[in-house]
């Protein structure tokens, strides 16, 4: 893999990480720190509107924000790039976590809310909606951090470069 294609993909990759983080962090800073404030009605015409506009986007942005790590990855392993190496893996690692989260707790709440009118709400609605957004945050933080190492690893790809220069 050359140089260029690498700074392609790192770019690709940081592109893709970014819009899914800003999907998460839009979501958590607009509506997710007042939800509990919000009315029953007002939480479902704001959910559906969210899970209809989302759902099928997310479904293709995460699993593509996850492959298009695989070249950087591979280009920091063939370039003996081990901390960037080492950051990539650790960002991929935390996107994955927040994967897990949304498609084992979240998902199946957005299911649940879907479904939901204001005569069909079931009375412990707010359970829901509250864990919803406790695993919201999580994964909110867990891909911020994510994106973090990500964008560390792209940065600290030329100092690794210089330290193994060194030892050549």
């Amino acid at each position: 893999m050359t140089f260029r294609i690498l700074r392609i993909a790192e770019f690709v990759h940081l592109f893709l990480f970014a819009l899914v983080l800003g999907v998460f962090w839009g979501t958590w800073f607009s509506l997710s720190r007042s939800i509990g404030s919000i009315t029953a009605p007002t939480f479902l015409e704001v959910g559906h509107t969210m899970i209809g506009n989302l759902g099928g986007p997310m479904a293709v942005l995460m699993p593509a924000t996850l492959l298009s790590a695989v070249p950087v990855l591979v280009g920091f392993h063939r370039r003996h790039r081990r901390a960037s190496s080492a950051f990539m893996l650790v960002g991929v690692g935390l996107l994955i976590v927040a994967l897990i989260m949304t498609l084992t707790v979240n998902v199946p709440i957005d299911y649940d809310i879907d479904r939901w009118t204001v005569e069909t709400l079931p009375p412990d609605w707010e359970m829901s909606r509250d864990r919803w957004q406790l695993y919201h945050t999580a994964r909110t933080f867990a891909c911020l951090t994510g994106f973090g190492f990500a964008l560390a690893a792209t940065l600290w790809a030329s100092e690794d470069k210089r330290a193994g220069d060194a030892l050549v």
